[in-house]
């Protein structure tokens, strides 16, 4: 299949750029500039889209809603329209901030959802403009992505490491960290299974695609300074603090855990335990640093 991405030098973007996959971005492909979404698709001719294009500054959202919405709703509703119209699939990246995280048990698709702020909230409507917008649409929610390259949790831990030797890290938060190569492994297979098998209509709708197990962030935290001990580098103390401890500007969920046996039972397909893709992430980035 010929596949575009949206998204740019994002990490599930880059991920999948680097398996070979076209990857559109900033300035050509612009969110904010609605007249390049048609002009990107009409010059690029896809047999299916993947975006991973999106606004992801959670705590910024709250004082930015026109743009979040601009990027996570009004943009994918667009290219949710362009695929509609020729006929194609659209695999849209979505997240667990759709969920306020108060239901004590891992989230299924069809559960009820309640985000907590802006960001959340302008995800949701992203995810329903594309259903709405494309009979041939895709969602895939996922949480705490990571990669080796971009701005996320291991990348900033890892720094300030080197800036001081004790760390306090939230501990009453739990989810799913998920690597990026990881989901674009997934988002590969599905688009191979659709070129190879055709269309079903049990491909539509949401889909649950993280990293197998949980943790929180300070557990989280603690296997990243377990990984780089391993490697003969001294680990900073981890303080487990409380989310009242470190307060936000918007609330997160208190446990975003995803059940992702849909994924499994339609496609055939789950994601790696985290422990193990952690391991070759913070294996990959201590490689770049000598």
């Amino acid at each position: 299949m010929s596949l575009l991405v949206t998204g740019g030098s994002g990490q599930v973007a880059r991920a999948l750029g680097a398996l070979g996959v076209r990857v559109v971005g900033r300035p050509d492909f612009d969110f904010d500039r609605p007249e390049t979404i048609a002009v990107v698709f009409a010059a690029e001719k896809p047999s299916l889209v993947v975006n991973a294009a999106a606004y992801t500054a959670v705590d910024a959202a709250e004082g930015d809603a026109e743009a979040a919405f601009r990027a996570n709703r009004d943009g994918p509703g667009e290219l949710a329209r362009l695929c509609a119209a020729a006929g194609i699939p659209l695999l849209h990246l979505s997240t667990d901030y759709v969920f306020d995280g108060s239901k004590g048990a891992p989230y299924v698709e069809d559960d009820p959802v309640a985000p907590l702020g802006v960001y959340g909230r302008s995800k949701l409507a992203g995810e329903q403009a594309v259903l709405s917008g494309c009979p041939r649409a895709i969602i895939l929610r996922t949480s705490w992505v990571y990669a080796a390259t971009g701005k996320n949790f291991v990348r900033t831990m890892l720094g300030a490491a080197t800036k001081t030797n004790r760390l306090r890290v939230v501990a009453d938060q739990r989810g799913c960290p998920t690597a990026a190569v990881d989901l674009a492994d997934v988002i590969l297979a599905i688009a191979g299974r659709i070129g190879r098998d055709g269309w079903r209509e049990d491909f539509a709708g949401v889909f649950h695609a993280a990293g197998t197990g949980a943790t929180t962030w300070h557990g989280f935290a603690q296997a990243i300074f377990a990984e780089t001990a391993a490697h003969g580098m001294a680990a900073p103390v981890v303080e487990a603090i409380s989310t009242a401890d470190w307060p936000t500007p918007v609330r997160r969920p208190a446990d975003s855990r995803l059940d992702c046996g849909k994924l499994a039972s339609v496609f055939d397909l789950s994601l790696p335990p985290w422990q193990e893709s952690l391991a070759r992430v913070v294996r990959e980035i201590l490689a770049q640093t000598r």
